[in-house]
């Protein structure tokens, strides 16, 4: 499944960057013209999020291989201090500031604060030690997949479907992009725990405690942390509810 889903996503990737003209493409989606210019750069910073399906992908491999949960634990911390220590020196050393890769996707706050990416290794990583591994891989595709719909969605619909209702703690959500991040994690949810009796009651609260974290960011904590952190712990509950059934 991880597999078939990298591909279809990377395949979508290449189809867009393939593209000579990504407004026109873009349009051709329905997406008004005065959402264009901020749907392509959402696109465009959204498209290496992609990245993201390694965590779960690689996570699988290793587990296939003969690694324990806790070997994954344990390369997942190292890799996550590493990324951590790399972005402060970004912070705190001019050459590496100057010389940092990827420069232009990063947001405007983040060229003085951490980068999300930090928090992103942090929440995979704490899913990964407090969850099994079907659940972590869950709550970290609902943060990759999850996440980029309901920004793309956000952006390029919010407000034409709807109405103008806007959500969130700065009123800078749109129900639309909500909407197509709950189906979208409770579609993965529901794909990857198919074997499972009354799977649907804890996916249906993984997928709404990812989607409430991203609108909402609780403790004003970056929704790279929280979304894999909370949403495996709601499927979690969900699922020790479901046993005892």
């Amino acid at each position: 499944y991880l597999i078939a889903l990298s591909v279809v996503v990377l395949s979508i990737t290449f189809v867009y960057k393939q593209q000579v003209d990504p407004k026109q493409f873009v349009r051709s989606f329905g997406v008004k013209l005065k959402n264009v210019a901020r749907a392509v750069r959402e696109v465009e910073r959204k498209s290496f999020h992609a990245a993201g399906l390694l965590v779960p992908f690689v996570q699988l491999v290793l587990l296939r291989h003969g690694f324990t949960s806790n070997d994954c634990t344990r390369i997942c911390w190292a890799i996550t201090i590493v990324g951590w220590c790399c972005d402060l020196a970004r912070l705190h050393v001019s050459f590496v500031r100057r010389n940092w890769p990827m420069r232009s996707i990063l947001r405007e706050h983040e060229h003085t604060h951490l980068t999300g990416g930090c928090y992103f290794s942090l929440g995979c990583t704490l899913s990964i030690a407090i969850s099994p591994p079907s659940v972590s891989m869950a709550s970290i595709l609902f943060l990759v997949l999850g996440d980029m719909t309901a920004a793309i969605m956000g952006v390029s619909f919010g407000g034409d479907a709807l109405g103008k209702l806007k959500l969130g703690r700065e009123g800078k959500k749109s129900l639309e992009g909500s909407l197509a991040m709950f189906c979208i994690c409770f579609l993965i949810g529901s794909t990857i725990f198919a074997p499972v009796r009354l799977r649907e009651y804890p996916i249906f609260f993984g997928a709404l405690a990812a989607t409430l974290t991203e609108l909402y960011e609780p403790f004003g904590l970056n929704d790279n942390l929280t979304i894999p952190l909370f949403s495996s712990l709601a499927m979690q509950w969900g699922f020790q509810r479901i046993q005892r059934c």
